[in-house]
């Protein structure tokens, strides 16, 4: 077991989605409710916010291509910046206006990036999808409660996609060269808090955010649950590997939802954590472009 020390002065509203840019040493993240993506510094105990990038309605996730070009996963569609911060729409993936938003996304091995939806109107119809090289769109689910973290194993031949509200992460075969995704089948399903975020480590374990939990969970490739990183906060919401050899656990938290009383209790909630697990994450793939992005 171990314990997450906090790294931020400032707390969020929904804090989500760190992700390392080993090339430029940069941590990013984003406040979802907030519309932000945040930028920042990482020491040893510390995270200091270098830039801030404000964006209209909510932010689900972002993710950088080698060269400093990010996709940014706004409400409904997403948002490409390139490195000077010009901004150009990318595809619309969610209807206008129904009441839904963009969610959790990561690129795939070879740099395809996949993102999910919440907040549909019907339950149990949220949506994962994946933007292809050539600009299209590949629906890889349409019948989650709400889509949330991914992960690959080292050799990015199985998919691991949490789905919250069936408190059920799934795993299925995955075929970088084609893109042919295999059938799901459960993985792990928890019977307290809610599986959010989640990275993997060298070791091919996944490190899961327990929102509600107050805890990372390690479970092992079988589906055994190896460690437990406590978090002195109770909706915990993602966590990645950062640092220079990515040995730093980065934990990003979430105020939203808590009463004032809850937040009395729980006064850390909202920072992003830090916690020394003693094993190094996998390197997460770079966004590759698709054809006729910005840059």
């Amino acid at each position: 077991m171990w314990v997450a020390r906090p790294a931020t002065d400032e707390a969020f509203v929904l804090g989500e989605g760190p992700v390392w840019d080993a090339a430029r040493q940069r941590l990013l993240w984003v406040d979802i409710r907030s519309g932000l993506v945040l930028i920042g510094t990482l020491g040893a105990d510390r995270i200091d916010i270098v830039e801030q990038l404000q964006f209209p309605g909510t932010v689900g996730a972002v993710a950088p291509a080698i060269d400093g070009r990010l996709v940014v996963a706004a409400q409904e569609g997403l948002v490409f910046v390139d490195v000077n911060g010009q901004r150009s729409e990318g595809p619309r993936l969610l209807p206008a206006g129904a009441g839904r938003r963009l969610n959790d996304g990561k690129p795939d091995p070879v740099g395809r990036l996949l993102v999910g939806s919440l907040l549909m109107d019907e339950p149990g119809r949220e949506v994962l999808v994946r933007l292809e090289p050539n600009g299209g769109i590949t629906v890889i689910d349409d019948d989650l409660t709400l889509s949330n973290g991914l992960g690959w194993p080292a050799d990015g031949r199985l998919l691991y996609t949490v789905d919250t509200y069936r408190r059920t992460i799934w795993v299925r075969d995955y075929d970088m060269d084609t893109g042919v995704v295999g059938a799901r089948r459960a993985f792990v399903t928890l019977t307290d808090g809610y599986p959010d975020g989640m990275c993997i480590d060298e070791e091919d374990h996944l490190w899961v955010a327990i929102y509600g939990g107050g805890q990372v969970r390690r479970f092992s490739p079988e589906g055994r649950l190896a460690g437990v990183v406590e978090v002195p906060v109770p909706n915990v919401t993602c966590a990645a590997f950062a640092g220079p050899n990515l040995r730093t656990l980065v934990i990003t938290t979430a105020t939203q939802k808590l009463s004032a009383e809850e937040l009395a209790q729980f006064p850390l909630s909202g920072r992003v954590f830090l916690a020394d697990v003693g094993v190094a994450g996998a390197p997460v793939a770079y966004w590759e472009p698709p054809y006729g992005t910005i840059g």
